[in-house]
């Protein structure tokens, strides 16, 4: 789906790749409808837009409240006048610490944001897309979503979920006219350590070298547009996340050895 002329809803879209996701689809001539929890995130993102042209509509929404998601879509089409697309990106990991350590409250919230989220998202919105000429559902899961990470298990089941939930509805939808993405971006560096609440910490900071390895929210952004407007099936955002999806499929056990060395110092 070319996002020219478009209306997408995107999640999360008060900082990281869901803010640079809103000025990529704008730059490309979309609508966008950003959602976000925090209104200063939110001022951010219209402040960084520059919109002066009213394509940019912005809404405060706890992804975790379904009645509060449902009445989303009237919102959306009351200002813009249609949608016809959604990016669910919002999402937040959690202390680097195996299951055992993890406390059932974070692990509920991981699952309420990152999973259920989505799913109200996905929910909510269908029924319209359904009635646009061509529309489009984008889901960001995770390269953690298919390849365990040690410390962040929590966090992969939520996002293994998304990549199911992705990959089923694109089954269903496949003779329809809403096409379906999942994404699986590796390292990316963005504020969801602090957007996580995990600004303290015990966790331990990466080192200058391993940041300038990541992948910048705009790129990953550019490679999820580029994603929706060819209407790919899955997306793999970054060179680590196409390269351990390759030695997944051939050696799962060799990949998660692999990555359990790379966290060892971190959980």
């Amino acid at each position: 789906m070319k996002v020219s002329d478009k209306v997408l809803v995107v999640t999360g879209a008060g900082g990281g790749i869901g803010r640079e996701l809103v000025l990529n689809l704008l730059s490309k001539g979309a609508s966008v409808a950003a959602v976000d929890i925090s209104k200063e995130a939110l001022e951010e993102t219209v402040k960084q837009s520059g919109d002066k042209n009213g394509k940019l509509s912005t809404h405060i929404v706890n992804l975790t409240e379904r009645d509060a998601v449902e009445a989303l879509p009237e919102q959306v089409i009351a200002y813009h006048g249609k949608v016809d697309g959604i990016i669910n990106n919002a999402g937040i990991i959690h202390s680097f610490v195996n299951v055992n350590e993890l406390e059932y409250e974070k692990i509920k919230m991981v699952m309420d944001i990152n999973f259920y989220g989505t799913l109200f998202m996905v929910k909510t919105f269908l029924p319209y897309l359904l009635k646009r000429p061509i529309a489009h559902i984008t889901n960001i899961s995770s390269m953690g979503g298919f390849l365990p990470v040690p410390g962040q298990t929590i966090y992969g089941a939520s996002k293994a979920a998304v990549k199911l939930l992705t990959e089923g509805l694109r089954a269903e939808l496949k003779d329809t006219n809403v096409k379906v993405t999942v994404v699986f971006p590796g390292g990316v560096s963005t504020n969801i350590m602090k957007n996580s609440g995990l600004e303290d910490a015990d966790n331990k900071e990466m080192s200058q070298e391993d940041v300038s390895k990541l992948l910048t929210p705009s790129k990953a952004a550019e490679i999820i547009v580029n994603g929706i407007e060819n209407d790919k099936d899955r997306v793999l955002a970054g060179k680590d996340s196409q390269a351990m999806d390759k030695l997944y499929r051939l050696s799962p056990r060799r990949a998660s050895d692999l990555i359990a060395e790379k966290m060892k110092d971190l959980v």
